[in-house]
């Protein structure tokens, strides 16, 4: 065990990787009064959904958060860190085979999301509170194929790595693998995204981990850009703790749960992606679980609104509760992904 937990890394290259986190941070400070300015100035509200994500009107939800949807919170803040990581990236850390795919979902995904978020401050689709869920779905699906198939024949990837079976060749079907991923992570993200500080708290220990992952698969670009967006994430966090004063939108929740689970796939780890996120799942699950009832047991729910987090609310437990005990749980399904992940390797 202990050859696995030797990681040949200079004290130059930590400190490169620490300083590029400190300035993706510095940067996110920076931008967030620019992003600030304009956002109270065009009155970028995030409007509040009618329809609940299992179906049918969402009168849990909306009883829930109508006073925060009155304090007029402003939406889009994702675009201030989107742009802070990729400044750094392209500055600093740009290398073909490790951090131009990462790069490349961070802004296509985000760019999408930016267009839904822009057509929910804008109320164009009053009903869904922006873009359709079909429309949203072919654009990430996309952008995820595009990408899948860069990572077939530009970075020659074929297999997929299983603990016990080692790489398993798949051939071309990697490109229908890291389409179900990132779809899959990107969405898990999105409706995590629910309550103050719950997801930019989750995605930092989720980004951590994967720096720790790829420095030991000396991926050293690859850490410094998961550690360049922890750096954007703190910032972002620090003003979007209870209560919120901006929300990441569609464009930082994609963004980053597009990004995250290109890394999984690129260290070849996506047998530990769903400990790792294991709230993600449970959120995600949660939803998948309500609208399977609601299908079979003539509109009854298993919990009272979802995902998950909406259920606690309902029960009456306080937001900064709920986001801190999610917190925890998210760190510590990330110890349990690490231990499998170093497990693996022995």
């Amino acid at each position: 065990m202990s050859s696995i937990l030797h990681i040949t890394v200079s004290d130059n290259v930590l400190i490169n990787i620490l300083v590029l986190g400190l300035l993706s941070f510095i940067l996110s400070i920076l931008l967030t009064p620019i992003y600030t300015t304009l956002a109270y100035k065009y009155e970028w509200w995030k409007k509040q959904r009618t329809d609940a994500l299992t179906g049918g009107k969402s009168v849990v939800y909306n009883k829930i958060h109508a006073a925060k949807h009155r304090r007029k919170i402003p939406n889009m803040a994702g675009i201030i860190f989107v742009v802070s990581i990729s400044i750094i990236t392209i500055l600093l850390n740009l290398k073909r085979s490790q951090t131009w795919l990462p790069l490349a979902g961070l802004i296509g995904a985000g760019f999408i999301g930016f267009i839904d978020d822009f057509i929910n401050i804008k109320g164009l689709n009053p009903r869904f509170a922006g873009m359709q869920a079909r429309v949203k779905f072919l654009l990430y699906s996309c952008l995820a194929i595009i990408e899948g198939f860069w990572f077939y024949f530009k970075l020659g990837v074929n297999s997929v790595y299983l603990p016990y079976f080692h790489n398993v060749f798949v051939g071309i079907f990697i490109v229908a693998i890291f389409w179900l991923v990132v779809i899959a992570t990107a969405n898990a993200v999105n409706i995590t995204d629910g309550l103050d500080g719950l997801a930019g708290g989750l995605l930092s220990s989720s980004f951590i981990a994967y720096a720790f992952i790829c420095a030991v698969e000396h991926k050293i670009f690859l850490a410094t850009f998961c550690i360049t967006v922890v750096g954007a994430l703190l910032s972002y966090t620090w003003f979007n703790i209870y209560p919120a004063r901006f929300f990441m939108g569609d464009v930082g929740s994609f963004a980053l749960g597009t990004a995250l689970g290109i890394i999984a796939l690129q260290t070849n780890t996506i047998y530990v992606l769903p400990l790792i996120g294991l709230v993600y799942v449970f959120e995600t699950g949660s939803v998948i679980i309500n609208i399977t009832s609601k299908k079979l047991r003539h509109g009854k729910k298993v919990f009272l609104s979802s995902p998950i987090h909406h259920h606690f609310e309902a029960l009456g437990w306080p937001e900064t509760k709920i986001t801190m005990r999610f917190w925890i749980l998210g760190q510590a399904a990330t110890f349990i992904g690490l231990i499998v992940f170093l497990i693996s390797k022995w």
